[in-house]
């Protein structure tokens, strides 16, 4: 992997600190996580960032699709569920939490319901799960309050 060499050391820097800060997060009462936000197109070496940091750390990695998560406590459970020292990955966040599904439920409920029985998606998706939407009640606010520990 191709990088700058400053920058290199400088996250390598902040894994190191990061890493041997455990006993600091626990005097402040803050939770023991730290998070990068990699972005960009396919392959530009995301991937390969998060293998390096895992290789480097030592740590497990957990591949997180959020669709597949029907509510904010089955996402608790299963971050529980990971080891103290794992790098959790959720690639396409964006993709994943339906951010304004709430104003277009209430725009849907009374009236028309035209956009969810033309998404041919959705009617495939519907059909292979018996028939009902199995959408995924995640929230942002409930994957971010994990994230920050509380």
């Amino acid at each position: 992997m191709a990088f700058d060499i400053k920058k290199k050391e400088e996250i390598m820097d902040d894994l190191i600190t990061f890493s041997k800060a455990k006993d600091y997060y626990a005097r402040i009462g803050k939770a023991w996580k730290s998070g990068y936000l990699l972005y960009g197109p396919p392959g530009t070496g995301k991937s390969t960032m998060i293998a390096a940091i895992a290789n480097f750390l030592k740590y497990d990695v957990y591949d997180l699709e959020l669709t597949a998560v029907k509510s904010n406590t089955e996402l608790r459970k299963l971050l529980i569920e990971t080891s103290r020292t794992s790098i959790i990955v959720i690639e396409d966040i964006d993709c994943s939490l339906e951010l304004t599904g709430q104003r277009k439920k209430k725009k849907l409920k009374d009236g028309d319901k035209k956009e969810e029985s033309t998404d041919p998606v959705k009617k495939k998706d519907a059909e292979e799960d018996g028939g009902e939407e199995q959408n995924s009640k995640v929230t942002l606010s409930g994957l971010l309050n994990f994230i920050d520990g509380i």
